[in-house]
């Protein structure tokens, strides 16, 4: 048995921005395939070219797609019967991103795709995403710390914009 410990760095900042104005840009920014459409098709690709092709389809300008989001705020809701808070976990990615991460260090599928928390609180609304690199510096792998630092790039660069 094996126990390793990980530290973890979190993105995080908070905008002025409406809760609603900072989640629809960065839907905006992310293809939004349907998903079980999606698994469909990739399943019945032969090729890896097809598979690249169909993956392709998938993503919005930033080279990612939304693979499940998670309203979490909805049952605290429900408890106070209020309108706040608002909490969103998105998880989002690129499945070929993904690949060249795993093919160097198998343990960035644990990880890999990624989750964005979109939250409102008093200050403002935070938005925050556990950087892909801190996950795999632990495992030395060059190559994997390349494509994880640009897909850290980015998820960070749309956060900015989406709470700018």
């Amino acid at each position: 048995m094996t126990i390793a410990k990980i530290e973890v760095e979190r993105f995080s900042l908070t905008s002025p921005k409406p809760f609603d104005a900072v989640v629809a840009a960065f839907k905006s920014a992310i293809g939004q395939p349907n998903m079980v459409d999606f698994f469909k098709e990739t399943r019945a690709t032969n090729s890896f070219p097809d598979l690249a092709r169909v993956v392709q389809s998938g993503l919005g300008r930033t080279d990612l797609m939304l693979f499940a989001e998670f309203d979490l705020g909805d049952i605290l809701r429900r408890e106070t019967g209020s309108k706040s808070p608002k909490i969103m976990r998105f998880v989002v990615g690129n499945p070929l991103i993904m690949k060249e991460m795993v093919k160097h260090v198998p343990d960035a599928g644990s990880y890999a795709p990624v989750t964005v928390l979109i939250d409102e609180r008093p200050d403002g609304v935070h938005v925050s995403y556990d950087k892909m690199e801190s996950y795999l510096r632990p495992y030395g792998n060059a190559e994997a710390l390349v494509v994880a630092q640009d897909l850290d790039a980015k998820v960070t660069t749309l956060l900015r914009e989406c709470a700018g």
